[in-house]
């Protein structure tokens, strides 16, 4: 408050306090920016919890705070690039199933079977959501890549059965013989296969391993979704197939009879 002032056409020099009101406030020693407006950044760091949960706990306490008008709590860093990761594995799961659709209608020539395929997927995302509730895992990245892994594997299964049972229905068999017939040879196989999947990425699954923290989501998604998707599979593709075609093959039946008949 004392210190001098000195003007070059003055010889005598003026206090501080004379020409001015000096105060002692506080005030941030540094004002950050990000795209050109004031921020206020406050780092976490988490030791061994979930990034999803934390940023879904934070969501909600954002939510029921009373912010002041102009001002915005947003979350960036690494939850940023989590939800930016969520957004293409998203995008890729879709762009996947279309592409594998389209896949089947060239393979089978037909637009409904690979549809009753499809069947198998909505039992495997069941049985992911399922699990990661269960084990308490909220839906990451990993468990976004066991998704899209196991969307390969359920699909696989259900076309060992609608496969065979066009070929049983080409040679002539009727469509619940051929159904019934290709549920029981096929059953095999499909458990087979399914059970080495799951026993394999079981000690995964229960973070056994060294490190096998980082990829358990991911083995729970699959050994879930396709634990669900085996037990389903079995009983909702085969009727779905055979009340989708039933009526096709009762019209063959009857054109059949009418053209013996005349």
């Amino acid at each position: 408050r004392s210190i001098p002032l000195r003007s070059l056409s003055l010889e005598n020099s003026t206090r501080l306090d004379a020409v001015s009101k000096v105060t002692r406030v506080e005030s941030p020693t540094e004002v950050d920016h990000y795209q050109l407006q004031r921020v206020i950044d406050t780092f976490v760091s988490l030791s061994g919890e979930d990034l999803g949960r934390v940023a879904g706990a934070i969501d909600q306490i954002i939510a029921e705070m009373q912010v002041p008008e102009g001002v915005r709590v947003n979350l960036r860093g690494m939850v940023q690039g989590m939800r930016a990761s969520f957004r293409s594995f998203a995008l890729g799961l879709t762009l996947s199933v279309v592409l594998l659709y389209l896949i089947l209608v060239a393979q089978f020539r037909s637009f409904l079977d690979p549809f009753l395929i499809m069947l198998a997927v909505p039992t495997g995302l069941t049985g992911v959501l399922v699990i990661l509730y269960l084990s308490g895992t909220t839906l990451n990245v990993m468990s976004l890549m066991g998704v899209v892994m196991l969307v390969g594997i359920v699909v696989s299964n259900s076309i060992l059965i609608v496969e065979f049972t066009r070929r049983l229905r080409e040679d002539g068999m009727a469509i619940r013989e051929a159904v019934a017939l290709a549920c029981r040879v096929r059953l095999r196989p499909v458990l087979m296969t399914s059970l080495a999947t799951i026993i394999g990425l079981l000690p995964m699954a229960m973070k056994l391993g060294t490190g096998s923290e980082s990829y358990a989501p991911l083995a729970q998604a699959i050994v879930g979704g396709l634990t669900v998707s085996v037990v389903l599979t079995v009983f909702i593709v085969p009727a779905a197939y055979l009340l989708a075609h039933r009526r096709e093959e009762g019209a063959a039946e009857s054109s059949k009879a009418m053209g013996v008949s005349a």
